[in-house]
Parts: structure tokens; sequence; C-alpha cells
């Protein structure tokens, strides 16, 4: 029928002529001829791999009367009926629209009926996935234990969506996307028997856009041929297809490497008032980006998949780029490419993102101020004294009256004086270790050091979150002012994004495990005064600051203390326990006041925020 369309001319009549599904059909023929037919199948994939055709094969197969090597012969009057449209034997049921219990309930009722002709009746049901919860209930047990005359074949695209309860009953066969040489060849074969005139390009341009659909190729190629033209030419296709020529992708992309922001925006608009389609446009460039990727990263132009005019545009285009910038593009413009689906101006997503990339190249490529690059190192600070192993404080676990027991006895009198501490805090029990082995940790002041180590930084933080490693990466080292770390952003949603709670304790807690000390992250905006100045940073000891001890008022049968209350300074009992620095830091404890206990040793008087004060004991 010359009014047939291509995708039924050219539909696979054997096995042999099922395109790269060789893992399904091999298996079919060897289970036909050892006489191994299962009584139902799941036929699974993306749309136009074969599965409808494949399993009218199988139909053909199992009822063939030539010999089991082969079959089907395509000879037979049954499988003429079959290629016909005209067996009675084979059931195609379309569950999109016979997705009810009524009738399935039919289907079961027929299925007991002896087959017309065959040896087998062989139910195909498409799209199988679309029936209802009742209607899968009601297939179940046919399913199961089906009549010896009877093969069910189950094709889906979406397998989740069906019970588990049918799932185990089937064989199940995978169909999968057809790789682009495969759908050139079989396009290239078809345009010679039809007497096509295309050029290899077309050929090329259609395959990919079929996207490992056979069926899809087939019919843009129908579509093709019925405009008449002597020769479908790749200019015809991009028109019909509504893509852009890969020569204005390339400067499109060559514009976002230079950071040519006006060039690039008039290149997108003209482009779409000249009749190119949006989304594909963002497509276009989103595979351009992925093509210099794989040039970059695999070295190979093969896997690029370009022709070796667009190779040399590549390898040009690589000269001027690093990989780092390159994939934080990429990524921009794919998630921008899923915004656009639906947008009243399809190319404002596509605008947004090329700014963005453009802004993004920017920031990565200031240099550091003058400034911070004359700054040299800040001097170590002094390594607090260590004291004798007796006098250690004890882990968290360990009772505190072993540790009563264990500490000095001392006076209020006795008390040691306060040990002077560094401008750096102390780290936390049970730190986390740096990246590096012999890695010491850094003080607060020196930049130079943190510069050093700003990329085990960034790797840091990409192991905890790779999406937020990408916004870190573009800023900007301004300084350290006490125990804070200035970074400067060029835009205000870029810092508001990175200073979202979860993702500032992300970078500190790289920050830590890194440098092996707590610093805080803020973040301000190019031009931007720095924050206040603050007070100068106390010595960080874990614990909030020491308040003198209320004034107890004297109860009966106790005896008022000797000498008036006095401010009570920080001492080491404080600064070092391991059990009081855990309560501040982790349950939101505070130190309320240090008084002696019965002139034994200084004890600790926690108080927490929602309780009242603490009673004299």
């Amino acid at each position: 029928m010359s009014g047939q369309a291509l995708y039924r001319r050219w539909r696979s009549q054997s096995f042999e002529q099922v395109i790269a599904q060789d893992h399904v059909t091999r298996t079919l023929q060897n289970a036909l001829r050892s006489g191994r037919i299962a009584h139902a199948y799941l036929f699974t994939g993306p749309r136009g791999t074969g599965k409808t055709s494949t399993a009218r094969i199988l139909a053909k197969a199992a009822n063939c009367l030539a010999e089991p090597e082969q079959r089907p012969c395509n000879q037979c009057a049954l499988c003429q009926a079959i290629n016909e449209g005209r067996a009675l034997d084979l059931i195609e049921i379309d569950a999109a629209s016979n997705r009810g219990i009524d009738e399935i309930r039919e289907l079961r009722d027929k299925v007991a009926f002896a087959p017309n002709e065959g040896r087998y009746k062989v139910y195909v049901i498409d799209e199988v996935h679309m029936l209802t919860t009742e209607a899968f209930n009601a297939l179940l047990k046919t399913l199961e234990e089906p009549p010896a005359h009877v093969i069910f074949v189950l094709a889906t695209t979406e397998p989740q969506k069906i019970p588990a309860t049918i799932l185990s009953r089937c064989q199940r066969f995978d169909f999968r996307r057809i790789p682009l040489a495969d759908l050139e060849h079989q396009l290239n074969h078809i345009c010679e028997v039809e007497g096509f005139r295309i050029q290899p390009a077309a050929i090329e341009a259609i395959a990919r856009r079929a996207a490992g659909s056979f069926r899809d190729a087939e019919s843009l190629l129908d579509q093709l041929a019925a405009t008449g033209d002597a020769e479908i030419t790749l200019e015809r296709v991009q028109e019909l297809l509504g893509a852009v020529p890969a020569q204005a992708v390339a400067e499109l992309v060559d514009a976002w490497i230079d950071g040519d922001l006006t060039t690039g925006l008039r290149l997108i608009n003209r482009l779409v008032d000249e009749g190119a389609d949006a989304r594909q446009l963002h497509l276009e460039i989103i595979d351009h980006l992925r093509s210099l990727m794989l040039l970059m990263a695999g070295g190979d132009e093969k896997l690029a998949g370009a022709s070796p005019d667009m190779a040399a545009r590549l390898r040009a285009q690589s000269s001027r780029l690093s990989l780092g910038r390159l994939v934080d593009g990429l990524h921009l413009f794919s998630q921008s490419e899923t915004v656009a689906r639906g947008e009243v101006r399809p190319q404002m997503p596509l605008e947004m993102a090329f700014v963005q990339a453009v802004l993004l190249g920017r920031s990565m490529a200031e240099p550091a101020p003058a400034e911070e690059r004359r700054s040299a190192p800040a001097a170590e600070p002094p390594a607090p004294a260590s004291r004798p192993a007796a006098e250690r404080p004890a882990s968290i676990e360990e009772p505190r009256a072993v540790r009563r027991a264990e500490r000095p006895a001392a006076t209020s009198a006795q008390a040691p004086a306060p040990v002077e501490r560094p401008a750096v805090a102390s780290m936390p029990a049970q730190a986390p270790q740096p990246a590096e082995k012999n890695a010491a940790p850094v003080a607060q002041a020196d930049m130079g050091a943190l510069k050093q180590r700003w990329q085990q930084i960034l790797d840091s933080v990409g192991k905890r979150n790779r999406l937020f490693a990408a916004l870190v990466r573009p800023a900007r080292l301004v300084g350290v002012q006490g125990n804070r770390l200035i970074l400067e952003i060029s835009t205000s949603s870029h810092r508001d994004r990175i200073m979202k709670d979860e993702n500032r304790r992300t970078l500190e807690d790289a920050l830590q495990e890194v440098l092996g000390i707590p610093l805080q992250v803020e973040c301000r905006l190019p031009g931007e005064a720095p924050p206040a100045a603050r007070e100068a940073p106390k010595p960080n000891t874990g614990v909030a600051p020491v308040r003198e001890a209320p004034a107890q008022p004297a109860s009966a049968g106790r005896a008022a203390p000797a000498q008036a209350a006095k401010p009570v300074q920080k001492a080491p009992a404080v600064q070092e326990d391991p059990l009081v620095n855990y309560l501040v830091r982790n349950l939101g404890a505070q130190v309320s006041a240090i008084h002696p206990d019965k002139g034994a040793e200084t004890e600790n008087t926690i108080q927490d925020d929602d309780a009242s004060a603490a009673s004299d004991d």
C-alpha cells in the first residue's frame, strides 16, 4: 500500500529483522527450538524499540507450520494471517482504553476456549501498566495458571507501575534504546529501497532526534519525504525540527567563554525571532557543552561524536576554558532546561542561565586583593603548657565521682591562677582529623595557609554536597577576623544560598575537618562595607562567660560564708572539664557560677536555658 506509513511497512517480520535486541531474540529463538515456551512474558523498554513487533513475531513462531529452526517462515497460512491482521488466535488489547475489571473478566471467560487454527492463542496486552488495581487482581489468577494453549505477552514502558504479583509470574525482557549507528544504517537502507535522496548529515540529525526510537526515526523520515523535495537536506531537517545550526550554537558558547553578555543575549533573541525553538536551542547548547566536556575529560574525539569541523571548533574552545568552569556552566544550563517547560517566554530561562554562567565565570576569574597578596602568615600562637597525665581531664563517659576522686583537692584560697589561652579556639573533644596526615592546624589569621588548603576544603564540601561545592567554588577569600571567615560573593541570591543554616554548617564542618579549628562563615557582596568592628575575640574555651555567684540568704542550720563573695574567675576545671564543654556546646547549657564545694574542690554549677537557678547544696 502506497499510503501506508513507513513504520508499518518496515515493521520487523522476523527475529533477524529486530534491531539491536539480540539479547531478547536469541533467548526467544532458543526457547522455541527447545519447546520451552513460557505462559507469560513481560516486554519493557522505551517506545519504538520493538516490543509489540517482537510479540507478534513470537505469536507467529509459536504457531508456524515450518520446521522449528525456520520459524517464523512468513510463508505458511498462519504466518500470512498474522502479517495481514486477520488471525483469530492473536488477540491484541490496548490496556489504555480497556483498563477496567469488566474487560479483564471478559478476557478471562474467553481464555478457556481452544485456538481456532493454530497451536496457541496469544494475548498481547499493550501498555499493561494502565490497568486498574481491580483489573490486575482479576487477571492475576488467570495469569498464574492459564490453560496450556494460551500465551500472554504484556508490553509496557513503565514496569515500575505493575504490581509485584504480576511481575513474579512473567519472564521479563528489557528492550534497550537503539544505538545511533544502527539507526543511521537502517535509515540509509530504507532510503535506498524507497528511492529517497538524502544527505548523510540529514540522516544523522534524524537519528539523533529520535533518541534511540526506531519508530520516531521512521516517522520523521516519512514526514520529510512528504515535502516533495528532490533531496532531503540538513537545512530542511533543521527547519522541520526547529533545530539550530551547529555554527550558531558554537558562537553562543564562544560568547559564554569570553564573558560577552551583549553578544550572547543578542544571538539568543535573534535565533528565536528567526523561528528557532527556544527549548531545542537550550538542548543544543547542553549537547555542545556535553561534547566539550567529553573531549576535555576523556581526551578522545570519538566520545564527543562530532564531525571533523566541529571537533576542531571544540578543541579551540577547550584551550580557553577550564574543566571546572565547564562543569559548572553545564550544570546551570541543565537545571534551567527543566524550568523552560511551560514558560510563557521560553527563551527567558535560557537567557537567565547564560547570564548566570557568565557571572559565575567572572567571579572565578577575579584576582585576590593586593593587600591579601602582601599579607604574610601570622606567627603561630604559643602552645598551651602540657600537664601531667594525672591532671588531664577524664573522658565524658567516665563517672563524675571518679573524676572528683582523681582531681587534686584545693580550696578557693589555693586555687591556681587562670592559665592564659591563645586566641585560637581550642579543639573540642574527639575533633575530626585534618585532610592530610601531616597537616597541622591553621591559625585563624594565617591567610596564606588557608588559601593553600582552600582546594582541600572545597573537596571536603564536595564529599558532603556536590551541588553546594559548586556554589562555594567562585567565592573569594577576604580575610579572617577572630574566629570568622569572611567570603565575598558576587550576587545576593548566591550569598543567601550559602548562608542557609544547612549549607553554612556544611562549609563550617569542612573548615573544621581540614584546618582543625572551628571557624564561622560570613558572606558579603563586592563593595559592601565589611562587618562592623566587634570586640576583640576572647579565648574560646567552649563554655559561656562565668558570672559572679548570686548571694544566697542564710538559712537555719547553715553557717554563713567566712568571707564576702568575690567575682569568680575561670578556673581550669571549667575550661578543661569535658563534661562541661559537652553540655555547653551540644545541649545549650550555661555556666552560672563557680563556688567551693565543702572546701575540697572547685565545682561547676550548670544552668540550662529553660531551667531555674540552681539551688545551694
